[in-house]
């Protein structure tokens, strides 16, 4: 793909879920490369959303560039200094994206037992495949906020007969597991 890019091109990698990829599915660092940036956040692996604090990886000439641009006052001390030991406890990241792939894998289970298709994931949720149209999808979003059960349809029509369950405590998924059928149940009367 960067072989592909013309001259006066900028690729934007967007990793911010790059922690969850299986392993050498992201693309070996190399900020030789002028037009590439990589982008990725704490937000998600080692969740730190609330800090809002994020980096980019790119070629000195265009990090330059981009530090001309950016808000210099962003990004607060305690979210520095929270980035960074996050950055220094690679066990507790371990730790986390091992309770994320249980509780996808318990999610896909779930959704499959109930006739529904979960779909390949490498993040902190599962897009599941309602198997109808995009209004049965909102009807069983519907059903399972209604339980108390948070769900989200991630995408546009044709996409839209999916919806998308964040990985959760097993306490989470036990209700995801009581509740889900209920849900599938009402989206198919209304």
């Amino acid at each position: 793909m960067i072989d592909a890019l013309q001259e006066d091109c900028l690729l934007c990698l967007d990793e911010a879920y790059g922690e969850f990829a299986p392993d050498g599915v992201l693309p070996p660092l190399n900020v030789d490369e002028r037009r590439v940036i990589r982008m990725r956040t704490f937000s998600k692996a080692y969740g730190m959303a609330g800090a809002r604090i994020a980096y980019a990886i790119a070629h000195e000439d265009l990090a330059d560039a981009f530090n001309k641009v950016r808000n210099h006052f962003g990004v607060n001390r305690i979210a520095q200094a929270g980035a960074l030991a996050a950055l220094a406890d690679q066990d507790w990241l371990g730790a986390v994206l091992k309770r994320v792939r249980e509780a996808n894998e318990r999610i896909a289970t779930i959704a499959s037992a109930n006739g529904l298709k979960p779909l390949p994931t490498a993040t902190n949720f599962v897009t599941i495949d309602c198997m109808r149209d995009g209004d049965f999808a909102k009807r069983v979003v519907a059903a399972l906020v209604e339980q108390n059960i948070f769900a989200r349809m991630p995408f546009v029509a044709p996409q839209n007969r999916c919806i998308r369950i964040s990985a959760g405590t097993p306490v989470d998924l036990d209700l995801l597991e009581e509740k889900l059928p209920q849900a599938l149940e009402a989206a198919a009367v209304s």
